[in-house]
């Protein structure tokens, strides 16, 4: 599987499009379509006038009738493979990794707290390690891993100041992310976790085959399990309550 074929990236104006509920909509309306061809192919079959091909015209609508409740079970079979798939990656999200969420979210919310930048280690420092780990573990470079561990630095860079920042963080980012400077050459596992939380709904954005994203999130898991085997190292226990842009804005 190519990179390019899950991180072709939409523009940062339009990833806030990409939520649940729109796909979900987008959804209901192809079914509500498909339920709505059926109908009137039956209506159809009601008004025609009776004659000598009454057989032939009464066979034909059963014919669509059927191929549209066909074509309904299909949609919804492939809704049901779809959420499936978007569920995995949350479904088996570390537990440890949860709670680290949820202490990020009072730092920032609740306690005024931002995380001092530039982290260390940064984005980019935590995925090469992550590949230098899996060449170990697998004595040889393998393209796969080299190509979602590229996807996930240009996903984070350009999610972070879309999708990826409290209120309270916008202020520091603009200070902080100047010129070419990329965010993931600055910002940690703090803000690399949430984008784990988007990816679900970003990839289902995507237009790839049920096998593939199934194969992708296996090995989203895999990085994910990563961070949680080096929590203690890669994230912090405690945010500088002195940061930049601490309380500048109001609310999240």
């Amino acid at each position: 599987m190519k990179a390019a074929s899950w991180d072709e990236w939409v523009p940062s104006d339009r990833l806030l499009k990409y939520t649940e509920e729109n796909i979900r909509k987008q959804q209901e309306l192809t079914k509500n379509q498909a339920v709505d061809k059926t109908i009137k192919t039956g209506r159809a079959a009601q008004n025609n006038p009776k004659g000598s091909n009454d057989a032939k015209t009464n066979k034909e609508d059963t014919k669509g009738v059927v191929k549209g409740k066909k074509r309904k079970n299909q949609l919804g079979n492939e809704e049901k493979e779809r959420r499936s798939s978007e569920s995995l990656l949350m479904s088996q999200f570390p537990l440890t990794l949860k709670k680290q969420l949820v202490d990020d979210w009072e730092f920032v919310t609740q306690l005024g707290k931002l995380v001092k930048l530039p982290r260390s280690p940064t984005v980019d420092d935590i995925l090469k390690k992550y590949l230098e780990h899996r060449i170990k573990k697998d004595n040889k470079i393998s393209d796969s891993y080299a190509e979602i561990t590229r996807g996930l630095r240009c996903y984070f860079d350009k999610a972070l100041p879309a999708m990826l920042l409290y209120k309270k963080e916008q202020k520091q980012y603009k200070e902080e992310i100047k010129g070419d400077v990329s965010p993931s050459s600055v910002y940690g596992a703090e803000h690399l976790l949430r984008l784990f939380v988007k990816l679900p709904e970003l990839l289902a954005s995507v237009n790839m085959e049920e096998d593939a994203l199934n194969k992708l999130q296996q090995k989203l898991l895999d990085i994910l399990k990563f961070l949680q085997k080096n929590q203690v190292a890669f994230f912090l226990s405690a945010y500088d309550g002195d940061s930049k842009g601490a309380d500048a804005v109001k609310g999240k």
